[in-house]
């Protein structure tokens, strides 16, 4: 029996079209990693860094379109009223080097469990999947704190996004 429990509050047709959307593209990089394994790849040997680059990339748009490379500029961005209401997020905090978000719902992980995938295989695929979060990150000059996920069988993804200098500071 799986431990990962998903499923959403939030139940507009709206939001579901949007989820339905993000599930496709999760479903994307389950198939992707299937076919890699059946040709005999590991695609821990590839995956990880092409999204990490995309992260980069979209990262680097991020800084631009906010003009900053502040958390809270991250926030603004990426981090919008559509997105929370779709992933179903709570801003824990927010500062220009502390980023903390509560993530109650995973339209990813909804499309690896309607594939069948086993919690390891979500497990698996959700790491590398974050690989664009620490992209996106890196972009910002922060780090990616991930001490809980819904993919492991937590009740939230917690999210945190930190300026590793600035932190010693405090």
């Amino acid at each position: 029996m799986s431990k990962v429990v998903n499923e959403p509050r939030i139940k507009n047709p709206l939001i579901k079209a949007i989820r339905e959307l993000l599930e496709h593209r999760a479903l994307w990089l389950y198939l992707l990693c299937d076919e890699a394994k059946k040709k005999g790849l590991l695609p821990q040997d590839f995956a990880p860094a092409a999204i990490k680059r995309c992260g980069h990339m979209q990262g680097r748009q991020l800084v631009k379109k906010g003009r900053t490379k502040s958390l809270k500029g991250l926030r603004r961005t990426l981090f919008t009223k559509p997105a929370q209401l779709v992933f179903e997020m709570k801003i824990q905090k927010c500062t220009d080097n502390e980023l903390e978000i509560h993530f109650h719902y995973c339209p990813l992980v909804k499309a690896w469990q309607k594939a069948g995938c086993s919690d390891e295989e979500i497990a698996c695929l959700c790491d590398t999947a974050m690989c664009g979060d620490r992209g996106i990150g890196e972009a910002y000059g922060c780090a990616l704190d991930l001490p809980k996920t819904i993919a492991n069988g937590d009740d939230i993804c917690h999210l945190r996004y930190y300026r590793k200098n600035a932190m010693k500071e405090q």
